[in-house]
């Protein structure tokens, strides 16, 4: 989320204080693994405090991130709230160490890499804005949930005898649920929860619920100023500002349900960020193929928000090496994150799915 000279630096910003993502560091050497869901508040809380406490990766250690970190930019603070992503390092060989860890144990996912077109960009957002100002989602009130229904993998370095591989995920389902004041919440997600599932909870509003993101102004330009400021204020100093500012956009409509004129204002605002291109073909974790809306970071890899080609509705996401470093274990045409959005409702209560009843 290469740093713009022009980007926008308000004086003052409140709207979106606390809202999108904080930072994560790099990973030591032999630690891209994954854990999610633990500490989500206190970590919400502590992250920046403790961020210049965290020891540095070895100097030694390959530099690429862990690509589930919100595609290898920004721990998701929104996203912790409205999916449960609170991210740590644990050992590839090992898991979490309670057998809730879906190791990857198959192939790399490989891709084609679609044609991207800086030119298209501006129409296809406008076109795309246009069409989530009719459909986005609704109003949420209090005692009701957000509901997001998903299926997600992720694609890492797994090294076992000192011998290092490139693997991914089975495709798995998530499901979540946030209260409107991001108070309260729950997340299923197939190996690495119970069945039943972990609550999020907690007594500090979680950042990005739906009482915050009705609060975000709707003029693009000014919308994309406190996104500049507050990514800028979170952001790995590796982490060029352009980039941070369309990884934060990206959170905001993947992992939560903005309401109509917000999700509008978003993608306009996202059509001002230098580098945003649009994709000619992208395939989101179901298999969907669409067009997308992407940006490349500066480690070759490709951030895209996939939409059907007809409605323009938003599929998923995923991140695409495109141009691997030289360095580089990942290989071009790896995808290292994908998603497909299944199901987003609002519904009223905890544990419910559309047209079901609360367990």
């Amino acid at each position: 989320m290469n740093a713009s000279p022009s980007q926008p630096h308000p004086a003052e910003w409140t709207e979106t204080q606390d809202l999108l993502p904080s930072v994560e560091r790099d990973l030591p050497a032999g630690r891209h693994q994954f854990h999610k869901e633990q500490m989500m508040a206190q970590i919400h809380e502590d992250l920046r405090t403790a961020a210049d406490a965290r020891p540095a990766a070895p100097t030694a250690a390959p530099q690429r991130r862990n690509p589930f970190l919100r595609r290898a930019i920004l721990l998701p603070a929104m996203a912790c709230a409205l999916a449960g992503a609170v991210v740590g390092g644990l050992a590839l060989a090992g898991g979490n160490g309670d057998g809730k860890m879906p190791l990857a144990t198959g192939p790399a996912l490989t891709t084609t890499i679609g044609t991207a077109d800086a030119k298209g960009a501006p129409q296809l957002l406008d076109r795309i804005s246009l069409a989530a100002a009719d459909t986005s989602g609704s109003a949420v009130h209090d005692g009701q949930f957000v509901y997001i229904a998903s299926k997600v993998a992720s694609t890492y370095p797994k090294t076992v005898d000192d011998k290092t591989t490139i693997v991914s995920q089975e495709l798995h389902d998530r499901q979540t649920w946030m209260s409107a004041d991001g108070k309260d919440g729950w997340l299923i997600e197939a190996g690495e929860t119970s069945d039943e599932g972990m609550t999020l909870a907690s007594k500090t509003p979680m950042s990005g619920a739906h009482d915050a993101l009705v609060k975000l102004p709707t003029d693009p330009d000014v919308l994309l100023r406190q996104i500049y400021k507050e990514s800028d204020a979170v952001r790995d100093p590796e982490v060029p500002s352009d980039q941070a500012a369309f990884v934060a956009i990206g959170d905001l409509l993947t992992e939560s349900y903005p309401p109509a004129d917000v999700a509008a204002a978003l993608y306009k605002a996202a059509a001002k960020i230098p580098g945003v291109v649009a994709v000619d073909d992208a395939v989101d974790a179901e298999g969907r193929h669409g067009i997308a809306i992407a940006r490349q970071d500066n480690t070759g890899e490709r951030t895209e928000w996939i939409f059907d080609k007809k409605s323009l509705r938003l599929l998923g996401e995923r991140v695409v090496v495109v141009e691997p470093l030289a360095d580089s274990e990942f290989k071009a045409g790896t995808v290292l994150f994908t998603s497909a959005i299944t199901q987003r409702a609002v519904v009223d209560g905890m544990k419910q799915t559309p047209g079901g009843t609360a367990s």
